[in-house]
């Protein structure tokens, strides 16, 4: 069994938050291991933004076959398919179980990285409607922490990675430091107007919110990236680097200081446990590639693998001073799992823009409302809310089965026949829920002998009663802006993780009796211990929620390096 030597701190993933993590510990100077349990990408090579269909095998449709087998799961995310599907990953060597009759999607990548590569790259902040909600209508806990608490590290992230926006001054979704906005679409614009002449203060319809650079930021340092060239497929890598990644954007700058070891093909299995001191002593895992059993220590542990693979870690860390998994006096790792939920919205097509010229520009982002129920009334059905994510554009070959012919004329007929389209789909809060939870299934194992996560999770009322709002307000807003032939879903609602918005099961608190992290992410059982991704949550919101992750984990490495030198860890 080989060894590394001690570093100050050890990061588990090296996404979104693993790359905030190793950056800021590496900038104030502590030396850091990432430990990665995929491999490091080669952009020229994993990268297909710029691929066309007909240099495809199977022209973008993949091997239906393969993906059946390999990839059931992973292939219901938009982004895995013959483009994409090396961003996530098999899931034969990666199982986990659920009831029969509760599924759960677990969207996943491991590469350097995470799902920093495919994400969807939206980026909203949350307000004290959301850290404050149980305050405002009694409903579970509120965060131990406030808006006003976080937001300076939401300056200091947004600044860094760079967020395109417009500033709209609505409390219930702060702005953030924005680089100019993109532009609306003609279709777009006409919602906006329509939706403002509804008469609800609160209904806005704004650009989309993103991490794609609409400038060149940092020009003249090591930190300098493009502006995004508008090619319109993020999903599929961007080798300019001008969407944020970690490996475009943070961990560069780790590796700048010579303080960060990256290990890769990492696949972290337990904690090591000081059974003196009960505090952490390093990590154990398996090499993804020769299946060699390794261990690594550190002074501090830091998981930052995803929301679900940082519970399964803490939970399969148990020992004789944590038989239920470490950090879990209070009995509630594991719970409280929440994903967004979604099912409902409406499309529908707008002839009156239909025009013989293609006018897309590229643009891989949208449209966003913010949440505009139970703000300053009560909706008789449920309580919190939900958000709209959706856009207006043309299509570019997509429409051409529905066009009769062959031959020249037909060519001609798709040249110049591009059809408007609308769509909104909300995206909604899900209440906390002790029920709601994951446990190890023992008699289940990983390609790398882990055992494996069982999930068990399910929406109520409150998210069905919200899922029909979604359709009557969207049905509303489209018709609103003159759209015809319009499809409205009411539900069912989405399937638990397919949103890939999985949060909660580690959540922060003040009583160490119903949380298992304080307000600065560190275990109350284990100080040397801090956990920064997702499971940190205590409530969902409705907002995507990698910003967030990303703010709360620059936030959490300033006290753990303020304690480190304290000497209190």
């Amino acid at each position: 069994m080989s060894r590394e030597p001690i570093y100050d701190a050890i990061v588990v993933g090296s996404g979104a938050t693993g790359g905030w993590a190793a950056k800021e510990l590496t900038e104030k100077g502590l030396t850091v291991a990432v430990l990665e349990a995929g491999r490091k990408l080669d952009p020229l090579k994993d990268f297909t933004e710029h691929t066309w269909p007909y240099e495809l095998k199977f022209r973008g449709f993949g091997d239906r076959r393969l993906m059946e087998r390999t990839q059931p799961i992973q292939s219901r995310c938009y982004a895995c398919n013959e483009y994409g599907r090396q961003f996530f990953v098999n899931d034969l060597e990666n199982p986990y179980t659920t009831p029969p009759d509760k599924p759960f999607f677990w969207i996943r990548s491991r590469q350097v990285g995470g799902r920093s590569i495919p994400w969807g790259r939206q980026t909203y902040r949350l307000s004290n409607y959301d850290f404050k909600a149980a305050s405002h209508d009694g409903y579970g806990d509120d965060w131990p922490i406030s808006y006003e608490e976080l937001a300076p590290y939401y300056d200091k992230v947004e600044e860094f990675i760079g967020i395109s926006g417009a500033y709209e001054n609505l409390p219930q979704l702060p702005d953030s430091r924005f680089l100019p906005p993109m532009n609306f679409t003609c279709g777009e614009l006409v919602l906006k107007k329509a939706v403002e002449k509804l008469g609800d203060p609160h209904r806005r319809v704004t650009i989309g919110r993103c991490a794609i650079l609409t400038k060149t930021i940092h020009k003249g340092t090591p930190y300098e990236r493009a502006a995004c060239h508008w090619c319109g497929h993020c999903d599929r890598g961007c080798t300019t680097g001008s969407y944020y990644s970690s490996p475009a954007s943070t961990l560069p700058a780790a590796a700048r200081t010579g303080r960060m070891k990256l290990i890769t093909n990492a696949v972290v299995s337990h904690i090591i446990v000081d059974k003196d001191t009960g505090k952490a002593r390093g990590v154990y895992y398996v090499d993804g590639i020769t299946r060699a059993h390794r261990e690594v220590f550190g002074k501090v542990v830091v998981l930052c693998a995803g929301t679900l693979e940082s519970t399964r870690i803490m939970l399969n860390s148990t020992s004789s001073l944590y038989p239920n998994g470490i950090a879990n006096s209070s009995g509630v790792l594991g719970h409280y799992l929440m994903d967004h939920v979604g099912g409902g919205g409406a499309r529908g097509m707008m002839p009156m823009l239909n025009a013989k010229r293609l006018e897309q520009d590229g643009r891989a982002n949208g449209i966003y409302i913010a949440r505009f129920r139970n703000l300053t009334t009560k909706h008789p059905r449920f309580i919190r809310g939900y958000g709209f994510q959706g856009g207006s554009g043309q299509s570019l070959w997509g429409h051409a089965k529905a066009i009769e012919g062959f031959g020249p004329a037909f060519k001609k007929e798709v040249r110049e026949n591009h059809p408007w389209s609308i769509s909104l789909g909300g995206f909604g809060e899900c209440l906390a829920r002790f029920e709601n939870h994951v446990r190890i299934n023992k008699d289940v194992v990983d390609a790398w002998g882990i055992p494996v996560l069982h999930i068990e999770i399910a929406f109520g009322d409150n998210e069905r009663e919200m899922v029909k709002d979604m359709g009557e307000t969207a049905e509303e807003m489209l018709r609103a802006a003159g759209a015809e032939d319009i499809c409205v879903s009411y539900g069912p609602t989405s399937t638990p993780g397919i949103l890939i918005h999985e949060v909660g099961t580690a959540r922060m608190g003040n009583d160490k009796k119903r949380s298992v992290l304080n307000k600065f992410n560190q275990a109350h059982d284990v100080k040397n211990l801090f956990v920064t991704d997702g499971s940190c949550y205590v409530s969902s919101a409705n907002q995507n929620p990698t910003l967030t992750m990303m703010a709360i984990t620059a936030r959490a490495c300033d006290y753990l390096v303020e304690q480190f030198r304290a000497g209190r860890l």
